[in-house]
């Protein structure tokens, strides 16, 4: 469990822009009365959208004061919930998956780029554009490794394509989300769309051949057995003799 804190340093006031207001007052009119509470998470996400990717007190504040909860109601449900940054992370937040499937197909490299670009976690970069953090699975799997820049994913990467998103975005150039390699969605990888017709995976040499080495095993350690007690036994006879 990690302990989350609001950041040392805090603006002065939040207010909603016009049109986000009108977004979270559209939100609100969905619940019943008294039940407007249910929009408190809709709220705080949108807040930190406006807020450059990061919840300050004054907008957890003005949520509770929308929604008439207790500061502390909404102070928990901030600090509880990792989707909500309690400080602040640069333009863009890059997370990145680094649990197994991904750490198989090379996050840790990504990571390693990461590291020279941008600098320790959570550290925001001199130009405030940057901070990144490690995370657990953001669900991509099948097109790993990958990272979650704000609300977009980034698939199929390698060290050098992840150089040259950070480069287009520090820029501000237009950036292409989901896979980096011209894959759609799931599919098997350009130039390997015979994945599905491998024999083995369904002639059952793959599929079953654990049950044949569970098999073979058991006959095995059957004759170790065997074979330990006839010697037991010759052990035994020889020495009555």
């Amino acid at each position: 469990m990690t302990v989350r804190r609001l950041a040392e340093q805090q603006p002065d006031s939040f207010e909603f822009t016009p049109e986000n207001r009108a977004w979270c007052d559209a939100q609100i009119s969905k619940y019943p009365l008294g039940r407007q509470a249910s929009a408190v998470i809709p709220l705080l996400w949108k807040a930190q959208a406006q807020n450059n990717y990061w919840l300050p007190q004054k907008a957890i504040e003005k949520v509770a004061d929308m929604l008439a909860m207790p500061y502390i109601r909404v102070l928990e449900i901030a600090t509880f919930y990792s989707m909500f940054n309690l400080e602040p992370v640069g333009r863009h937040f890059v997370q990145l998956c680094g649990t197994t499937p991904c750490a198989l197909r090379g996050a840790n490299d990504i990571k390693a780029v990461l590291e020279k670009r941008i600098g320790e976690q959570r550290h925001v970069s001199a130009d405030g554009k940057f901070a990144w953090l490690e995370v657990e699975c953001l669900g991509a799997c099948c097109n790993a490794p990958m990272v979650q820049i704000n609300d977009d994913y980034f698939e199929d990467l390698t060290p050098e394509l992840m150089e040259k998103l950070l480069d287009d975005l520090a820029a501000g150039r237009p950036v292409k989300t989901g896979s980096q390699i011209g894959r759609i969605g799931s599919e098997p990888e350009p130039g390997k769309s015979d994945t599905l017709t491998d024999a083995t995976l369904y002639d059952g040499s793959v599929v079953g051949s654990w049950k044949t080495r569970f098999d073979e095993a058991r006959v095995a350690e059957k004759l170790a057995a065997e074979k330990a007690a006839a010697e037991k036994a010759a052990a035994e006879a020889a020495n009555k003799s």
